[in-house]
């Protein structure tokens, strides 16, 4: 791509503009053009602390198919220069000329390669011509930060669901958190590609959309939740199988309300575990109006306050990098030319987030570990993302421990009830198992349709007092979990309870008999990320678990090579 200023701003000497452009600091706004090109859309703007400026966008339209690309850098050469000079002429409607940019922001990553690229050599020519410095931003955190300016949320978890990226999101101790994510196809690219099987033209989540308002009734299709993760491709596969023998709209409206109530279960799962209150829609597939039909449901039961932007912000655009790469400038995080290598992988959670202030985030008050002891018979002890807990009077004045599946109303019906009927079934049985095993559990006393009793541990959730010490107790316990062939499928901090010098695994509601090693990487990959996303010193954490995995599970090194490679998949494909 061949791109030059004189492309741009015909007939100007940037640096002597740029001497003179402000006239004794006359403007004192921030001024920052983004560029945006990680896919289909050709996105730049300029936008101030409180303004957008200008916005020029040109998409990338394939003849057929999906996103090609190649094709796609091809098209966003070809309009690089077209699109920044119209955004500049809009610009200098508004009384802002080219000298009174501050930086030059642009998508960094996650993306494609040739489209990164593209937008990349676009940004560096700015850069170097006007003399300015370059943010790389996060495509991921763009969206985020755009919601947040554009709606009162302060400080929420994040469902991001676009085409190639599926996350739950939440910042904790200067990063934004990963709490949950797709382990293979984003959902975005899995409608596109179910859409494309069943004959419907690109985009494919708004066909499918409108095809479900005409369906009849719900088809039975996979619904797959490892922890805190999701796989999407086994439920496309299943939903083209499924068009040999129901309707197209019956299939449509049937992969929509298990897609997305298996992306609001999550959503849910990190609302329960951070103790947030607020939830903020972000990413494309989130234009969807039953989805957010969903969320405003979960977060009304859990009295939590539902967030979206208006739909202009929720697709890849321009203003989201601009903005983003402002907060980023006002805080001193900029990129020489040397380090402005594009990252097609580029995670969420690897960027250190320099311009949220510690002291301004709303604190969820800390527990104290006698609330877990203090509560009496027949009061709510928790309200988890699944079920709720609370005691009974049980024989001799022992307290027994009650855990009932209550209904979801996002959910459809069907869904629901097989979902809550099954995990019910599956936790008594692979708990009984675990415990016969070795892995202290609760005993099970009685087993009813939606609801188990059993023993009442007085022990404290983990997350609240773990230690290195107690992280290798963990990792001893999980290795003798995975030596009988269980995987817990929700390893989290919350689900291991410390009771004096014991260790206790709770919650088996996800779990399953597997003995491979992707199985067992999916559940130490799924603990790590809690580690990561709520404890400081989770290096250290992660090392004591694998020193205690190591001393009862022979196997332990072949599954912690697999979390490796699951860490390093890369979502966007």
């Amino acid at each position: 791509m061949y791109i030059t200023l004189s492309d741009i701003i015909e007939g100007s000497d940037s640096k002597q503009r740029r001497r003179t452009g402000r006239r004794v600091e006359a403007v004192k706004n921030t001024f920052i053009l983004g560029i945006e090109g990680t896919a289909w859309n050709l996105s730049a703007a300029i936008v101030t602390e409180t303004e957008i400026i200008a916005e020029v966008t040109e998409t990338y339209k394939p003849e057929k198919g999906g996103i090609h690309p190649r094709e796609a850098a091809q098209h966003h050469a070809k309009y690089a220069a077209s699109v920044i000079k119209k955004l500049l002429a809009e610009a200098k409607e508004k009384g802002v000329e080219p000298s009174d940019i501050d930086g030059i922001a642009f998508s960094q990553g996650p993306g494609l390669g040739p489209c990164l690229r593209t937008v990349a050599t676009a940004a560096r020519v700015l850069s170097l011509s006007l003399g300015i410095p370059l943010i790389g931003v996060n495509h991921c955190i763009a969206h985020i930060e755009i919601g947040i300016w554009k709606t009162p949320a302060k400080d929420p978890v994040v469902l991001y669901v676009s085409g190639a990226n599926s996350q739950v999101i939440s910042y904790m101790e200067g990063r934004y958190r990963v709490f949950g994510e797709t382990l293979d196809i984003g959902l975005g690219n899995a409608l596109d590609k179910f859409a494309r099987g069943a004959g419907l033209s690109h985009p494919g989540g708004p066909k499918i959309e409108t095809c479900a308002k005409d369906a009849k009734q719900y088809i039975h299709l996979p619904y797959v939740i490892k922890g805190m993760d999701l796989s999407f491709s086994g439920l496309s596969t299943a939903s083209s199988e499924a068009l040999k023998k129901a309707t197209l709209e019956d299939v449509c409206y049937s992969y929509q309300e298990t897609a997305f109530a298996m992306v609001v279960e999550v959503a849910e799962r990190a609302l329960a575990h951070t103790g947030k209150k607020e939830v903020l829609l972000a990413g494309g597939v989130g234009a969807n109006t039953r989805l957010r039909e969903m969320l405003n449901k979960m977060c009304e039961a859990r009295d939590a306050t539902f967030y979206v932007p208006e739909k202009r912000f929720m697709g890849d655009n321009g203003t989201m990098i601009a903005y983003t790469g402002l907060l980023m400038y006002k805080s001193g995080n900029t990129l020489s030319i040397e380090d402005s290598r594009v990252n097609p992988s580029f995670r969420t959670d690897d960027v250190k987030v320099t311009w949220i202030k510690e002291e301004d985030m709303k604190r969820v008050p800390e527990i104290s570990p006698e609330t877990f002891f203090r509560t009496p018979p027949g009061e709510m002890l928790d309200s988890g993302a699944e079920a709720v807990v609370y005691l009974e009077d049980g024989p001799e004045g022992k307290k027994v421990l009650v855990k009932e599946r209550v209904p979801k109303v996002y959910r459809h019906r069907e869904i629901d009830e097989r979902i809550r009927r099954e995990r019910n079934r599956a936790e008594a049985r692979l708990m009984s198992e675990a415990r016969r095993t070795g892995v202290p559990t609760p005993i099970i006393y009685d087993v009813e349709e939606f609801k188990l009793k059993m023993q009442f541990i007085e022990g404290v959730p983990i997350k609240y007092l773990i230690t290195p010490e107690v992280s290798e107790k963990v990792g001893e316990l999980v290795g003798k979990l995975h030596s009988s062939g269980i995987v817990h499928g929700d390893l989290t901090t919350s689900n291991l309870l410390l009771a004096g010098e014991r260790l206790y695994l709770i919650d088996f509601g996800l779990a399953y008999f597997d003995k491979s090693l992707e199985a067992r990487g999916v559940d130490v990959h799924v603990l790590f990320q809690t580690f990561e996303s709520t404890h400081r010193d989770h290096e250290t954490l992660v090392k004591a678990f694998e020193k205690g995995y190591g001393s009862t599970f022979i196997d332990s090194e072949d599954v912690l090579r697999r979390v490796e490679e699951i860490k390093k998949r890369a979502r966007y494909a």
